[in-house]
């Protein structure tokens, strides 16, 4: 296939039915045509982009979007999307496809890996924002899920409207999922009513915070993409919670106290995932140079040292301080990446990014170099 075929079938409503036909899809992401070894990142956090590290087929596996990845205790690769032929695809490092399974998550978003007593379980959170045959978007209610590591349901999270938690016409779209140090689940209800629940280890409702219109704005959270337990202090973690709109994270502690906020400017950041001392975030959309903003393509990784600082921004602009201040940061001028939603750190410090609305293609794998 020649240069000029690949960029067609990138830009065409076809894009589905052409991929079908290929083993591999990476060469969809952004990035000048023809190259094959981008080198993406600033300072030490620099990556060697590899576009067909996933070794499978749309044809026999397909993907829609790409929402989030795991690692578990196997050093197996989980991923979860929205397809309902394979919710959950499972890799090894080396991109072979080993496992798939799921058919009920048409909204398939969050993907939690938590070990219990030496076993491997799981939450998924299902949005309920999913996708027809035609390709028309829906809306229904979502839900949480406990299951085990093969998807065995252990059990459901209780809708908050039926226990009393929600008032009538509130909606619930969870979008992500995090457990703390003594069991408690929180979920994120990023694209229903923006508030944080928390959970004991039974599933048994606790305490709500977050929403809007609140009178101390501080609580406030417009779009709570993601919630991360964040243990770098290991006396005092406290969790990271996403207010995507606010190109935002802002810090509360376990049981729902408002800390701070960091701002992110220009950055639609997805969940912070934590790693050693530092927090790696897909960024979905950034804002362009011309101050537009959720325009399709612009999307990115950002990486953030224990101080909290942005140090690295792999496919996007190198991060940009001035008298302490962050300024707006935005993709790079050759794009790389179209949105990223989600990022995964291996053990060798390697990223597998996963993108939404990315033409159907399969994680990224970004080499440390």
């Amino acid at each position: 296939m020649n240069n000029s075929r690949r960029k067609f079938i990138s830009t065409t409503t076809l894009v589905g039915s052409a991929l079908a036909a290929t083993p591999s899809f990476g060469f969809h992401i952004l990035g000048k045509e023809g190259q094959k070894e981008n080198i993406v990142g600033h300072g030490e956090y620099r990556y060697k982009v590899h576009r067909d590290w996933a070794k499978i087929s749309t044809a026999h596996n397909p993907i829609l979007n790409c929402h989030e990845m795991q690692m578990d205790s196997k050093g197996r690769l989980l991923m979860i999307g929205d397809h309902t032929a394979n919710n959950i695809l499972v890799f090894d490092k080396s991109g072979k496809l080993l496992d798939h399974w799921g058919t009920g998550y048409p909204g398939g978003h969050g993907l939690t890996l938590h070990n219990e007593g030496g076993e491997d379980v799981l939450y998924i959170a299902d949005c309920g924002y999913y996708v027809d045959k035609t390709g028309k978007y829906h809306k229904q209610a979502g839900q949480v899920f406990k299951t085990t590591i093969d998807g065995r349901l252990i059990f459901p999270l209780p809708h908050p409207l039926t226990i009393g938690v929600y008032a009538e016409g509130e909606a619930y779209m969870p979008t992500e999922t995090a457990v703390g140090p003594n069991g408690d689940i929180y979920v994120a209800d990023g694209y229903g009513s923006d508030y944080i629940l928390q959970f004991n280890h039974k599933g048994e409702f606790i305490r709500k915070w977050g929403g809007k219109n609140n009178a101390d704005e501080n609580y406030n959270l417009m779009n709570a993409h993601g919630v991360a337990v964040d243990y770098r202090d290991s006396k005092n973690p406290v969790l990271i919670v996403t207010s995507r709109t606010e190109n935002a994270f802002k810090f509360f502690t376990l049981d729902g106290i408002y800390i701070k906020t960091l701002n992110l400017p220009g950055a639609f950041v997805c969940r912070a995932v934590l790693d050693g001392d530092n927090i790696y975030s897909g960024v979905c959309w950034s804002e362009t140079r011309d101050g537009k903003k959720w325009v399709r393509d612009t999307g990115f990784v950002t990486i953030l040292d224990g101080k909290n600082k942005v140090v690295s921004n792999p496919g996007g602009e190198e991060p940009n301080y001035i008298n302490g201040e962050l300024q707006t940061m935005r993709n790079a001028q050759t794009p790389i990446f179209n949105h990223g939603h989600d990022v995964f750190v291996d053990p060798d410090k390697n990223l597998y990014v996963c993108q939404w609305n990315a033409y159907n293609t399969a994680p990224i794998k970004l080499e440390r170099v």
